[in-house]
């Protein structure tokens, strides 16, 4: 499932320069494509073309943007909903599952990536049948095109990253709307994203750590990563200078992380950039291992950091050779991959602090 600064872009070594202009070009295309930064920036005298262009090719080379239709099963809801907040108003769609008769356990916002929608994502993650097991309300925001161009949060913008400003408010306004209607605390509500999704739920784990119990970011970005579009760029392609340190002061949001060893969108380095982020403000004391194993066909490597009363604070699941997709998702989905560790389970068991793996 967001400096071209002055003098416009700066490649960060010269490995990148030796590759020259059209391997440099078409490596931008690509990014920004697949993120919805749009513009015209010029790139070693060379323009962009149009974004409609560039995202006609890539829906040819993903497929999957025509996702099948999300199946409910009896008893259960997906509802459509609007909600307007004091920053603006975005539809979602929420899961309610057939099992909600004995009572909601929790509550998890999903947060699609670029060029999807809440059906696409709830089709591709498989978080309607978790949902089910594990009596969870499911609420799948909707980042409207007029907003951004091709469906992305705008994790990018300093304006969208501050509490009780920009998409943060909106999206945070839906979940107490839900909180309050099901009777769920917030030590029971969670965030989780894929892409520009993760990079916004990052946000929200950071802005609100009142509202989310945890936080789970697949293929994304870390808070302050980028201020606009040429630090976003940057940012993706791993070559961005350290961001800004928070400034709250209270304790991280536990966080899990996945992401693709192979992934040429969003590199990896920002994974281990959000992991480490999460363990600056965490436990004083903690407890540290790694595992490595083999899941789906895919190998991979798990560092689990605990507090010593046994909660877990942050796991990093690094899959190997996986891309910019969701590990262990649905073929009915767009950016999914079959394959390795089933990321939506993982989630799930690290949100409610079960200590086994389900995979």
């Amino acid at each position: 499932m967001k400096n071209f600064a002055a003098g416009a872009l700066r490649w960060a070594n010269d490995d990148a320069r030796a590759k020259g202009f059209e391997g440099a070009n078409d490596l931008v295309q690509r990014t920004l494509a697949q993120h919805g930064l749009s513009g015209q920036t010029a790139v070693s005298g060379g323009p962009l073309p149009s974004m409609n262009a560039l995202m006609a090719g890539l829906a040819s080379k993903q497929g999957g943007l025509s996702p099948q239709p999300v199946i409910i099963p009896e008893g259960a809801e997906f509802r459509q909903s609007t909600h307007t907040g004091k920053s603006g108003s975005r539809q979602y769609r929420t899961y309610i599952p057939a099992s909600i008769d004995e009572g909601a356990r929790g509550i998890v916002v999903m947060l699609h990536g670029c060029t999807q929608n809440a059906e696409d994502f709830a089709a591709g993650t498989g978080m309607n049948a978790l949902a089910e097991t594990h009596r969870l309300i499911v609420i799948y925001p909707e980042q409207s095109r007029g907003d951004n161009a091709q469906s992305c949060w705008n994790w990018f913008s300093a304006g969208d990253q501050r509490r009780d400003r920009g998409e943060p408010e909106i999206l945070v306004g839906m979940t107490r709307k839900a909180m309050a209607e099901h009777g769920v605390s917030s030590d029971q509500t969670f965030v989780a994203g894929l892409s520009a999704g993760a990079a916004m739920a990052v946000i929200l784990g950071e802005t609100y750590p009142d509202v989310f119990a945890a936080v789970g970011a697949h293929s994304g970005l870390p808070f302050g990563a980028a201020k606009d579009v040429p630090s976003a760029f940057a940012a993706m392609s791993g070559t961005a200078q350290e961001g800004p340190r928070s400034a709250s002061t209270a304790a991280a949001t536990r966080t899990i992380v996945f992401h693709g060893t192979a992934d040429a969108t969003v590199h990896p380095s920002n994974g281990d950039r959000i992991a480490r982020d999460a363990m600056d403000r965490g436990p004083r004391q903690t407890i540290e291992h790694e595992d490595r194993g083999t899941a789906g066909g895919r190998t991979y490597s798990r560092k689990i950091t605990s507090a010593p009363d046994g909660t877990t604070a942050l796991e990093h699941w690094a899959i190997d050779g996986l891309g910019h997709a969701w590990s262990g998702g649905q073929p009915a989905g767009s950016y999914t991959d079959a394959k390795g560790p089933d990321a939506s389970a993982e989630m799930i068991r690290f949100f409610f602090n079960d200590t086994d793996k389900e995979t």
